[in-house]
């Protein structure tokens, strides 16, 4: 049932073309700045249960309280939908607005920026191509990408993919910052974003270190484009969309999206919510965080993907080969990092999944590791450690209570299955 839409103070703002405001600029720095916080490992949300409603806020009633209060608190989102499946049909729940203009709620149709929960899909790309055996997970880049720096050559696939790689991360890099803010909808070339770091070292030595960079699933796209001869674009058709039945997912290069969409806002009190929904071109992170979606789609990709159906059984068990590492922002509970996806352990059990931050959105796609219990987690802005570091840990308890509610429903309380 649709939920009446909360009412947020003022008229939202509109993003427009040409040189960005100094509020846009200000926006932008902080978002570059996220990126140095990938690396950073959370532990499980201290005080869980904290403001969470009763049975320490596990259940759908506590987690639609929790959602409500959630786009009422300061800098909170002016709208949020959680997609829960399980059996038969998705259970929805929702709190705020798709769009502060026109009131309307958010539905699972609508498209969104899906952030860094891209990265699950080059490695859903990546992870066929080794099945396949059209790359393998010991493929380094010296051997299939020479045309990348020297110094990069010993990274293998592995590395890349489960962030231990060492490579300079471009976002980082002045010069695509200066980019970027003086221009957020400049189309980049997206095969030469690497080009932002190739005068760079390795940050470390491959595999001993965990440190989450955007440049890894650049690298891992170009893999895979090198040894199919095919565009990443396509790629993505072939594996992913249609065998998934994803009708509504694309990889943009521009700042548009598809309608409907969900707006996403900049929320700064006591400033209005300004919209950003399309400030930013696409073709500055391409498979590190460009593609749109929708919640359904999101659904029918988190549950495939984390059972490991568009791989094979060997590769699942390399692709859960865990190292300590978040995701960025940090997921529920305990983070740890396989292969282009992370393990959430909760108090009440784990998920697999990933997560992503962008402007005016923030993502969490999650599910049980045989993939039959399921849950997106989606809002209208950008939260993560360096924007709001409280919203963040607000976040992450909600999330964690949405994982409990979740396998509460699906096992009568008891744990989901490790993996």
């Amino acid at each position: 049932m649709p939920l009446k839409p909360v009412p947020r103070p003022g008229k939202p703002a509109r993003s427009g073309a040409g040189l960005p405001s100094r509020r846009h600029r200000l926006f932008l720095v902080a978002l570059l700045g996220a990126s140095f916080l990938g690396g950073l490992l959370l532990t499980p949300t201290a005080g869980a249960a904290a403001g969470s409603g009763d049975s320490g806020g596990r259940g759908e009633g506590a987690l639609q309280r929790q959602l409500q209060e959630l786009v009422t608190t300061p800098g909170g989102p002016p709208g949020v939908i959680v997609v829960m499946k399980r059996d038969g049909a998705p259970r929805i729940l929702r709190a705020g607005v798709a769009d502060l203009e026109t009131g309307r709620p958010i539905e699972p149709t609508d498209h969104m920026r899906i952030a860094s929960t891209s990265k699950a899909f080059s490695g859903a790309v990546a992870l066929r191509l080794v099945a396949d055996g059209a790359l393998r997970l010991d493929s380094t880049i010296g051997r299939i990408l020479p045309q990348l720096p020297r110094a990069w050559r010993s990274v293998t696939l592995r590395q890349l993919l489960n962030h231990t790689s060492g490579l300079p991360d471009y976002t980082e890099d002045p010069a695509f910052a200066e980019l970027l803010v003086s221009d957020p909808r400049h189309t980049f070339d997206p095969r030469r974003l690497l080009d932002f770091v190739a005068d760079e070292p390795l940050r470390f030595r491959p595999g001993t270190q965990y440190r989450y960079s955007n440049s890894d699933n650049i690298a891992v796209a170009l893999m895979a484009e090198a040894v199919t001869r095919t565009p990443y674009e396509e790629l993505l058709r072939e594996i992913v969309y249609r065998p998934l039945g994803l009708r509504d997912t694309s990889l943009p290069l521009d700042h548009r999206l598809p309608e409907p969409y969900m707006h996403g806002y900049a929320v700064e009190p006591p400033e209005p919510p300004e919209d950003v929904s399309e400030l930013i071109s696409a073709s500055g992170v391409w498979a590190s965080g460009g593609i749109v979606s929708t919640p359904r789609d999101m659904t029918r990709f988190v549950r495939a993907y984390a059972a490991g159906r568009l791989t094979s059984p060997a590769v699942l068990r390399e692709q859960r080969r865990w190292v300590e590492g978040a995701s960025e922002p940090a997921g529920p509970g305990h983070n740890k990092a396989g292969l282009a996806i992370f393990r959430y352990e909760t108090r009440c059990g784990v998920v697999l999944g990933h997560t992503g931050n962008f402007p005016g959105y923030t993502q969490l796609i999650a599910a049980t590791p045989d993939g039959r219990k399921s849950l997106t987690f989606s809002l209208t802005t950008q939260v993560n450690k360096t924007l709001n570091p409280d919203l963040l840990e607000q976040l992450r308890t909600i999330q964690e209570n949405a994982v409990c509610a979740l396998l509460d429903a699906a096992t009568e309380g008891s744990p989901a299955r490790r993996s």
